[in-house]
């Protein structure tokens, strides 16, 4: 049995002299940070990455590993669509945390500076397109009459909520 296991996991306190409030900081291009450093070892990077939750109490962000737990601050958003690729089936999405999964085109929306965003993980956390993977969008999207621009996947086209004509 593991710590997460425990069904009061969330509610215990910190280990002795320890805070479940952290320095660490996932900034807007989906690199984490320590104490106002880079955490540079890449394995680090991503086990971070696969450690994202939200606190089922009040809904913030945590890191936990199935043995502790933290909070941590998040610039813009938890995940980042990092690859694409499309098949007969659909498009799959290759998110910041080495998962795939397929991309729900309804929830496409156009942000600031005209970055793509896309709800993952059932709904519940909010990714945005790397530059590489908006890119490799580009094939599957079309202007329309209206000058909205839809994604087409196979005969359906989505329009991108708050996209406009280039």
């Amino acid at each position: 049995m593991k710590p997460i296991d425990h069904p009061e996991f969330f509610k215990l306190p910190p280990p002795p002299g320890q805070s479940r409030e952290s320095s660490i900081r996932l900034d807007s291009e989906g690199r984490f940070w320590h104490a106002g450093e880079t955490v540079a070892h890449p394995g680090m990077q991503q086990a971070f990455a696969g450690w994202i939750r939200r606190h089922p109490d009040d809904g913030r962000f945590i890191l936990c590993n199935g043995y502790d737990w933290s909070y941590f601050q998040v610039d813009d958003v938890p995940f980042f669509v990092r690859g694409l690729r499309g098949d007969e089936h659909g498009l799959t999405l290759s998110l910041s945390d080495q998962s795939e999964e397929a991309l729900e085109p309804v929830s496409l929306r156009l942000g600031a500076r005209d970055a793509l965003y896309v709800r993952v993980k059932g709904g519940r956390y909010d990714a945005r397109f790397m530059p590489a993977a908006q890119a490799a969008l580009m094939p599957f999207l079309e202007e329309l009459a209206s000058g909205d621009t839809a994604l087409r996947v196979g005969d359906q086209l989505f329009v991108i909520r708050g996209a406009r004509p280039a």
